[in-house]
């Protein structure tokens, strides 16, 4: 028998699946870098973070600034801002002598300065040996801080309006106690008066000098810059 003749073969196709998927994978680079430029346009677009704003003033330095400042202006005649005088800055000093014989209570005074004053204080020691009175140099006998700025200024505004109407009898500080130069001294007798002080902590009461050092020029100068900062001084004839 003759055999038939094989009939040619036809050619494959090529599968579709591959086509389809290297199309679909053409769009997606395409959205992606799509979605990369629209990010980066956002972030270029959006507005920039706001700066913190910058801490308040003071309530006592704003009113220097607004109403102080002004009044010396009026009273003394300057021609320039600059020339009125104002609070360079505030010392505290506490002096124990007894902490040569007890040195635990350094450690009362100091806690307590910090307390006061908001600040840490430096503990002050002796410079030279007295043998009267049993110091020897480098003996811890004190403890002072000095505040300027904000803290000054907030010192300030408790003692003035907290700390000093607290006193017993009270009935001003005394107006005779500026240097010639325009600087003020003022001792207190007790810490109590400062609402900070726990009086169940206290093992001793200790007095205290606080020297306001002013650009002030003269003492009468001075005299004013306090009175219209609302230093309480007493009326003459009290």
């Amino acid at each position: 028998m003759a055999q038939e003749p094989k009939q040619p073969q036809q050619p494959k196709e090529p599968k579709k699946e591959a086509s389809k998927k290297e199309g679909a994978k053409a769009p997606k680079q395409a959205g992606a870098k799509t979605e990369a430029a629209k990010g980066e346009a956002s972030k270029s677009e959006a507005p920039k973070a706001a700066k913190p704003s910058k801490k308040s003033d003071a309530r006592l330095r704003r009113h220097y600034k607004e109403r102080v400042v002004p009044a010396l202006v009026k009273e003394f005649g300057y021609k320039n801002v600059m020339a009125v005088p104002k609070i360079d800055k505030v010392s505290v000093n506490i002096g124990l002598g007894e902490a040569t014989q007890n040195a635990k209570l350094m450690d009362g005074a100091v806690n307590e300065l910090s307390q006061i004053a908001g600040q840490k204080p430096v503990i002050t020691k002796a410079k030279k040996s007295i043998a009267a009175f049993k110091l020897r140099e480098g003996m811890s006998i004190g403890a002072m801080v000095t505040l300027r700025g904000d803290r000054m200024y907030e010192f300030l505004d408790r003692l003035m309006n907290v700390a000093l109407p607290r006193v017993r009898d009270f009935r001003g500080v005394s107006s005779k106690s500026f240097d010639g130069r325009g600087n003020y001294t003022l001792g207190i007798k007790d810490q109590l008066i400062f609402p900070e002080i726990d009086y169940n902590k206290v093992e001793k009461v200790k007095g205290m000098n606080i020297s306001i050092t002013t650009t002030a020029r003269t003492d009468a100068e001075g005299l004013a810059l306090l009175k219209h900062m609302g230093m309480p001084f007493r009326q003459q004839g009290a």
